[in-house]
């Protein structure tokens, strides 16, 4: 048993220390973004040391301190740093244990939490000088269960947030502290701005004002001064440079026409349209993560370390590139972790960084507090990448499908810091003389990929051909977003395989069933179908349809129906979710993560557009990007199949795509009309209806 961050971080002392008595703080490299991961982590350490939960403390991620595990994305905070501190606790428990025994002069020593004990005596965990600067033994026995893991643990988390304490960043406040904001360019393509400097300086509490290429900032002594002198310098400002001329309207077009690299993610043969039973083109728009709180950000120069508290979601790639863009050496940044407006996926918060600590250069000695708008959140955050789909398929007399050809078109899915050839932050890349951010990449295949994310039914079909095509040009700039290319591949690959079965008039359940022979893939088939009921009459101007996909085709197994009411406005008017992702350590904690992503899929599937023009976001407020409201959640039903004795997987992306695709199958069902361009709005059924 292994894990990337375990060999990226060996020491055992990396990840554990018993330094205060009576408590064990774990050491985390994963961020806690509202997805409760360090209260599993806490239920990790603890059953597997043998000591009671409330005695772990988990530490943030911090480059001074803490692990260096990369991002936290893709669902795998569980399998990988959940299996780093699984191997670390267990492999303490063995050197204390040892320890123990020689202390007490008996082999026949008991362990309750935290103290060994013998007939000779008892010793505990922070009595015993054991060296942990060992190397972490992969292969070590685990201990036995207490039954903490399995268990439905409070969120660790929850109390301070829902009493109202400081919990967030954005409640930091610091002696001597200053405010900057940023005014952000009046399009994208600007290159430099005009400005009165001068005059601006002169005005009481203002301690600088920043114009460097495109980049325009204030820094005051008070927030409210911050805020009302750079909404004076944005209406003030005059921005050189040319926008561009796309539209949202236009973007289907772009991305299947502009230059692309392509890559082969299934070397069937795959099948040409002119032999297929059934083509068709799926598209979804550029969507916003629309977090509720905007980014922030905090940053302290002494002159010589760079210290910096973000929400960012991986403090070592963070810190790569703030040293990169600052001309600092990495030893001279230092970057803290600290809970801000979650998200999954890549959200401002490495941006607001970058701007907290370009003006904390400025004022050394002094910090400097960054907090977004609204507007900017909503218009020059990273936006999930917009996606046009091809599939066509070819199918037998009976039904069966012969052949499967996929092409995927679009942006590609990450554009996180320190991971494109110069630094990925929007600051930086308004300065003058900087590089504009290059596209974004694409994970492996090996790691999920990202525009082929999902991309490979998982079905039982002979020959599969999947391509996809990255574009090579962003005319907004794309990133991570939940579940990267899934949720649209699966909603793609979904419809198709229900507008298949229609043809051959066969129910969507049965033909599912009939070309999978995954016993996991069925299970949750059959266990949602059994809980929702399937098979059963659905009253006028309702439907029914059903989605499923196993996340990245190796993570956790997820099936979805939905039931759906369309007379007016379409409404979801329940959900019914199986979900097998192994061994589940916090049944409450699965639960929450699929719901979630069920709803936030809910909401891309029927609301979410980003809108722009010539070079501008026009979607910059919630009224003119609504998203999900709590009246219009529909009743969901989750049924978790814990399966103990297999690895344990992520649950956090899951639902995304089977969730969209049983909804857009549901409306089919209900009114006979296939919808395969995203949002599913009043206006997409009837440009449905005349197709």
């Amino acid at each position: 048993m292994s894990s990337p961050s375990l060999s990226a971080n060996p020491l055992l002392s990396t990840w554990l220390d018993f330094d205060t008595p009576g408590r064990v703080t774990a050491h985390m490299g994963k961020s806690e973004l509202g997805q409760g991961v360090d209260t599993v982590m806490v239920q990790v350490v603890a059953d597997t040391l043998g000591v009671d939960a409330a005695r772990i403390d988990i530490k943030a991620p911090d480059t001074a301190t803490g692990p260096d595990e990369n991002f936290t994305a893709g669902s795998l905070s569980v399998p990988h740093s959940g299996t780093a501190l699984l191997l670390a606790a267990a492999n303490a428990r063995q050197l204390f244990l040892a320890a123990a025994r020689e202390h007490l002069g008996n082999s026949d020593v008991t362990l309750e939490d935290g103290t060994f004990r013998s007939a000779d005596g008892s010793i505990n965990y922070w009595d015993l000088n054991v060296d942990t600067h060992v190397e972490i033994d992969a292969d070590i026995p685990l201990p036995p269960s207490s039954g903490t893991i399995g268990s439905s643990l409070s969120r660790i988390d929850l109390e301070a947030k829902i009493t109202g304490q400081p919990s967030y960043l954005s409640d930091v406040r610091l002696p001597n502290m200053a405010y900057g904001r940023v005014i952000r360019p009046a399009f994208r393509g600007a290159v430099g701005v005009d400005i009165n400097r001068e005059e601006f300086l002169q005005r009481p509490g203002v301690v600088d004002v920043v114009v460097d290429g495109a980049f325009l900032a204030v820094i005051a002594d008070t927030e409210i001064v911050a805020i009302e002198t750079a909404a004076e310098l944005g209406t003030t400002a005059e921005w050189r440079g040319e926008p561009s001329d796309l539209t949202d309207d236009g973007v289907c077009g772009f991305l299947t026409t502009v230059e692309t690299d392509e890559t082969l993610l299934a070397e069937g043969e795959g099948v040409h349209v002119e032999a297929a039973t059934h083509s068709a083109q799926y598209s979804r728009p550029f969507i916003a993560h629309a977090s509720i709180g905007p980014a922030t950000a905090l940053a302290h120069f002494d002159g010589t370390v760079l210290e910096v508290w973000s929400h960012t979601q991986g403090v070592y790639p963070l810190r790569r590139d703030l040293a990169r863009a600052l001309n600092m050496d990495e030893a001279d940044v230092r970057v803290r972790h600290f809970q801000g407006a979650g998200c999954y996926g890549h959200n401002p918060a490495d941006d607001a960084a970058f701007d907290a600590a370009y003006l904390a250069l400025r004022v050394p000695n002094r910090p400097v507090h960054v907090t977004w708008t609204r507007e900017d959140e909503l218009g020059w955050g990273p936006f999930g990448p917009a996606m046009v789909v091809y599939i066509s398929a070819a199918t037998d007399d009976d039904g069966r499908i012969t052949a499967w050809s996929w092409d995927g078109f679009g942006n590609g899915h990450s554009s996180r810091p320190s991971t494109l050839p110069t630094p990925s932050l929007l600051g930086y890349s308004h300065l003058s003389n900087k590089p504009a951010i290059p596209p974004s990449g694409d994970p492996p295949l090996a790691a999920g990929a990202g525009t082929g994310r999902n991309s490979i039914p998982g079905y039982d079909i002979p020959s599969v051909r999947a391509l996809a095509h990255r574009a090579l040009e962003m005319p907004v700039r794309a990133s991570a977003m939940r579940s990267l290319g899934a949720h649209m591949n699966v909603f793609a690959i979904e419809s198709h395989i229900d507008d298949l079965a229609r043809q051959h008039g066969i129910d969507p359940l049965e033909y599912r069933l009939e070309h999978s022979s995954d016993p996991r893939a069925r299970a949750v088939i059959e266990t949602v179908a059994a809980q929702a009921g399937w098979g059963t009459p659905v009253a006028e101007d309702r439907g029914r349809g059903i989605g499923y996909a196993r996340y990245k085709g190796l993570g956790a197994w997820c099936a979805v129906v939905a039931e759906v009411e369309a007379i007016e406005e379409v409404r979801v008017t329940g959900l019914w979710i199986a979900v097998d992702c192994g061994r589940v350590i916090n049944p409450d904690g699965v639960e929450n993560q699929i719901e979630g992503g069920a709803l936030q899929s809910l909401s891309w599937t029927l609301k979410e557009r980003v809108r722009f023009s010539n070079g501008v976001v026009t979607s910059n407020t919630w009224e003119d990007y609504p998203i999900v409201t709590f009246c219009e959640v529909p009743p969901v039903h989750t049924t978790i199949i814990d399966r103990p004795e297999e690895k344990w997987l992520g649950a956090g992306e899951a639902s995304m795509g089977p969730t969209a695709a049983a909804i857009g199958n549901a409306i089919a069902d209900a009114l006979g009309v296939r919808v395969r361009d995203l949002p599913i709005t009043s206006d997409a059924i009837v440009a449905a209806m005349g197709d």
